[in-house]
């Protein structure tokens, strides 16, 4: 887009990538704010038909133990049009599961989900289940799980199937045209099939562009896994007391 002449206006544009103020020419709105509203929509489009390298996301988690799932929705077209099939995790892994949970104890399960945005997991996921797991030495954690096809529920089923007192999705959340790449992160303490969105705390806005960096994320993120673990609960029962000030900040 033209930078703008307004100085106000100038420092606006600075604190966030969305559109503001679209000056007109004539009766329209400029050509390069409309070859950049299509870019935006065709990088959105792009995100969430796209495929996550999960084979790129294991060598990055080194020699982190992972464990790759699928939930019921057989594909993308099923997954988009049935949210509920991509809440679960496929039958044929759930015994693949509970044979990890029944070999070590765990606390906390990552599950990395494809979500909506294969950009943000690919860009994100790795780096913050690594973050998070070198913040937390004294938690014992599962295998990290890959999820295909995955909603943000699907932690539910992996958590308790794996034996987890907790479960932390890290997803790619819906894209939008200011930002396509962004990264969610959801917490779960006692995670079994049927949890409300009520009983999650979450992260989000896990990107580059003017969002929360990796490393305010993790330790957002570990603070509030040691706090779910310690006082046994999420929710709308845990608040962000870390003292990060993260609000506002860049």
């Amino acid at each position: 887009m033209t930078a703008p002449t307004d100085p106000t206006l100038a420092r606006l544009r600075r604190l966030t990538p969305a559109r503001l103020r679209l000056d007109p020419r004539g009766g329209a709105a400029p050509l390069s704010a409309v070859l950049d509203f299509q870019a935006s929509h065709a990088r959105a489009r792009d995100a969430i038909r796209a495929p996550v390298d999960w084979e790129a996301i294991a060598a990055a988690l080194g020699p982190r133990e992972t464990l790759h799932l699928q939930s019921r929705a057989g594909d993308r077209e099923t997954y988009l049009r049935r949210p509920d099939l991509g809440r679960r995790v496929r039958e044929a892994d759930l015994d693949r599961l509970q044979g990890k949970g029944s070999d070590v104890a765990s606390d906390v399960a990552i599950v990395i989900a494809d979500g909506l945005s294969a950009l943000a997991v690919n860009r994100h996921a790795a780096a913050i289940a690594g973050g998070v797991i070198e913040s937390l030495p004294g938690v014992r954690f599962a295998p990290i799980v890959l999820a295909s096809q995955a909603r943000v529920a699907i932690g539910d089923d992996i958590g308790a199937g794996l034996s987890a007192r907790l479960s932390l999705v890290l997803i790619g959340e819906r894209p939008g045209l200011s930002v396509a790449e962004s990264l969610g992160a959801y917490i779960t303490y006692d995670p079994r099939p049927g949890r409300q969105d009520s009983e999650r705390n979450c992260v989000s806005n896990i990107h580059d562009l003017g969002g929360l960096s990796h490393d305010r994320a993790v330790e957002l993120i570990s603070w509030l896994v040691g706090e779910a673990l310690s006082r046994r609960l999420t929710g709308i029962a845990l608040k962000d007391e870390s003292g990060s000030g993260f609000l506002g900040e860049n």
